[in-house]
């Protein structure tokens, strides 16, 4: 009789173990995604990589933000966002002055917060999961670089003050430091609106001589295929064209010769990882969110996680468009 008890209570045991493993999670337990530019390709990919994340980890997310590049409108998002006490929050930087306060908020209501894309490294937030924006611009740089042959003008697209854009443009000016007979025209604001690319674009194609632009660099998504269609339009075939990510059009632009290449990135990747870790710490919390990680050899948290870059052109972009196809079936 006492053997076949304990026979009972070994046959429960996997059972046991199975509530225990999966009361971990919970779908009250709740993640925010929050950014600007929602309306953007890059981020319904970021956004379908946080949801797939939440659903293998049965937790619930949200994503809040501006549709357009709105960094004060991000930045009242995030304070509902602290207001709702979640789980934690992931959190793409448009204006790391701006959006400071609002991590540190967050930190100090003992919410987790981890950046993905765009950095506040001046925060308390735990750490930075993304692409290595300065190693990005370097690939830029150095394609540039040879197909000017190490001379020309160059006009960039950017948001300056956006901090990937910024280590982006560092990167290129890294390696253009070491070819002089390269110059850099202009770094063109385009204020959240691709159609600045576009304007900006057709007037710099209409110059000769000595201010003549060989070639116009994206530093974020949504120009390339603009600056595309501007150089198309007016039928330049010696101009270079480098964009950043792989959007449907940015990779057929490619494949048609107006773009030379692109900078891709891992957006997916980037919220997946970024959900998966925040809920580790949840369920691990620190007894200190504010102590500054990177300065603790022995941490338990690393200071970057970089999802990678590369380089797309027309020697892999069927790789990365077949990708891109299989995604969204």
């Amino acid at each position: 009789m006492r053997f076949a008890k304990r026979l009972a209570v070994l046959a429960l045991t996997p059972t046991l173990l199975l509530v225990t493993s999966c009361a971990r999670h919970d779908k009250s337990e709740t993640f925010y995604l929050v950014s600007a530019n929602l309306a953007l390709p890059y981020w319904k990919t970021a956004v379908a990589g946080f949801n797939q994340s939440a659903g293998r980890y049965h937790v619930t997310a949200k994503v809040a933000g501006p549709d357009n590049y709105d960094p004060q409108a991000e930045l009242q998002e995030l304070n509902h966002a602290v207001a709702a006490k979640p789980s934690g929050i992931l959190i793409s930087v448009a204006d790391e002055a701006l959006l400071k306060p609002g991590i540190e908020a967050a930190i100090a209501a003992g919410i987790p917060v981890i950046t993905m894309d765009s950095d506040a490294p001046s925060s308390h937030r735990l750490f930075f999961i993304g692409t290595n924006n300065l190693a990005a611009g370097h690939l830029g740089g150095q394609r540039v670089v040879e197909k000017l042959g190490g001379r020309g003008n160059v006009v960039f697209f950017s948001m300056p003050g956006q901090p990937n854009l910024d280590e982006r443009l560092k990167g290129y000016k890294d390696v253009f430091a070491t070819h002089p007979e390269i110059k850099i025209l202009d770094v063109v604001d385009i204020k959240g609106d691709a159609r600045n690319a576009f304007d900006n674009t057709q007037q710099y194609l209409t110059q000769t001589g000595a201010t003549k632009v060989s070639a116009f660099i994206c530093l974020e998504a949504s120009s390339g295929k603009v600056v595309a269609d501007a150089v198309r339009r007016q039928k330049v075939t010696d101009r270079v064209v480098i964009a950043m990510d792989v959007e449907q059009d940015t990779l057929a632009e490619i494949k048609d010769g107006t773009i030379e290449a692109t900078i891709s990135q891992k957006p997916f990747t980037m919220a997946y990882v970024g959900l998966k870790e925040l809920d580790e710490v949840f369920h691990n919390k620190p007894q200190n969110l504010q102590k500054d990680f990177s300065a603790d050899a022995f941490a338990e948290y690393p200071y970057f996680i970089d999802t990678g870059s590369a380089l797309v052109d027309k020697a892999n972009v069927d790789v990365y468009a077949r990708s891109a196809a299989e995604h969204q079936q």
